[in-house]
């Protein structure tokens, strides 16, 4: 879908003042309303995957960003420029300065992955897609864009005034992060409607802030979902194909959910933009999204042992063969019964990923839940994890076989390093699950003993 705008300017914008609330998903305050003034995209920090997982008293983003097609003077084309930036930051270092300068230079070819051939548009349907930019340590930054067309005369007719867009945007940056289970209130005066104030809320737990299923379970059946997530847990290569930027980032953000409570540390590009799709060729693990309208470059481009997701068709295109093979088959059909007890259409987006994200956590449990009783800590405060009597604790040989794999991914290996770390099993949503099972096996072995 190739644009260029006539006597208008599409631009790439978030959501300000009432539509801020959809910047934030999940966070806990009403339902939004319409509204014609939007602009953003804010990159913000996260140690990455389940998504953003911030720590309490950061800020809410980083930057709130216009990013609008602009004709270039000499030649008859268009290229995605930053119009507005908030905030303007004075008395950088050096080195700041130049990482500034990196970043914002790339957000707008995420912002305007389509490619560089944009044509005239009257019509354009809104969407909202995000992206991730990698630093060289490893770090990342996730990037809420939201892409509309407005027309010249609209955006005068109903432009909302920067002077009273500034001060909100400087008390929402201002405003601490709140903290898991806590909430933060915002006030906000908008034309029109006066005083109002936003209260939002942090989840307990976020391993599912920011994830939809929706669109997986829209674009795939359970099996297929679960054989991407079996090639997942290996580190292999997948790329997904669609045709929207929206159903691209978010089923590529859920399926990198499924692998909770362990984080994808490799190539992880939700939409990959044209001047970088060579990154298919690539030997080392990678999830990437592309476009439909690049899928012959991506059918011709050399690749090996690649999962590769036609999300419009709902088919694999390409794949590696063993796919049904990778997961011990007693847990594949478990997870596949709990998922088909059933979703009711009248359940709420949360519901639906619990449901969805439960059976996977279940998996993970079941394989690899008593991983802190191999971790032996010595009395000088060294840790040290034993491989393996932990797979050989194991007493199902199929479990036993995948976990042996398992343990040589950089999946486990950063988790494990992280438990390492820490005194005590960190508290949280995994290891809760981890408890309940556990008590349920203790109860479970007085009733076998009673019937022997």
């Amino acid at each position: 879908m190739p644009y260029r705008p006539k006597k208008m300017e599409r631009q790439v914008v978030g959501g300000i003042l009432r539509r801020f609330r959809n910047w934030l998903p999940r966070h806990g305050a009403g339902p939004p309303q319409d509204n014609l003034g939007e602009v953003v995209k804010e990159p913000e920090r996260a140690q990455e995957h389940c998504l953003p997982n911030f720590a309490g008293g950061q800020h809410f983003f980083e930057y709130l960003l216009v990013v609008s097609l602009k004709k270039k003077p000499s030649v008859d084309d268009y290229e995605p420029t930053i119009t507005y930036q908030f905030p303007k930051r004075e008395n950088l270092l050096r080195g700041q300065q130049e990482e500034e300068e990196r970043l914002l230079g790339a957000i707008p070819l995420f912002c305007f992955p389509d490619g560089n051939e944009w044509a005239p548009l009257t019509e354009y349907p809104r969407e909202t897609f995000s992206f991730v930019l990698t630093n060289v340590d490893g770090s990342r930054k996730i990037g809420y864009c939201r892409r509309l067309l407005i027309l010249d005369e609209v955006e005068k007719r109903h432009q909302i005034s920067m002077a009273v867009i500034y001060p909100f945007m400087q008390g929402l940056r201002e405003a601490a992060f709140p903290a898991p289970g806590k909430t933060v209130t915002l006030k906000s005066f908008i034309p029109d409607s006066g005083t109002e104030f936003i209260s939002l809320t942090r989840p307990l737990d976020s391993h599912l802030e920011h994830v939809d299923f929706s669109s997986l379970l829209r674009c795939l059946s359970f099996e297929q979902i679960l054989q991407i997530f079996a090639s997942a847990v290996l580190e292999r290569r997948i790329i997904f194909l669609a045709e929207g930027l929206s159903t691209l980032s978010q089923c590529i953000h859920a399926a990198a959910a499924l692998l909770y409570p362990f984080s994808w540390a490799h190539t992880y590009i939700p939409v990959v933009p044209e001047s970088l799709l060579a990154t298919v060729c690539c030997p080392t693990p990678f999830m990437v999204g592309v476009q439909m309208r690049f899928r012959q470059e991506v059918m011709e481009s050399p690749m090996e042992e690649v999962l590769l997701v036609n999300l419009c068709e709902g088919t694999f295109l390409m794949s590696v063969g063993d796919e049904k093979d990778i997961l011990p088959p007693k847990l594949q059909e478990d997870i596949l019964e709990s998922l088909g007890q059933g979703i009711k259409g009248s359940q709420t987006s949360e519901r639906i990923n619990e449901h969805v994200s439960g059976p996977f956590v279940q998996f993970f449990v079941k394989t690899v839940g008593h991983y802190a009783s191999y971790i032996k800590r010595e009395a000088n405060g060294q840790s040290h994890f034993q491989e393996r009597a932990f797979y050989k604790a194991l007493t199902s040989k199929a479990n036993r076989r995948f976990v042996k794999k398992f343990v040589k991914t950089q999946l486990f290996s950063l988790f494990i390093q992280e438990a390492e770390k820490s005194k005590n099993p960190p508290a949280g949503y995994f290891q809760q699950k981890i408890l309940e099972y556990e008590e349920r096996k203790k109860q479970k072995k007085p009733k076998e003993k009673t019937l022997k």
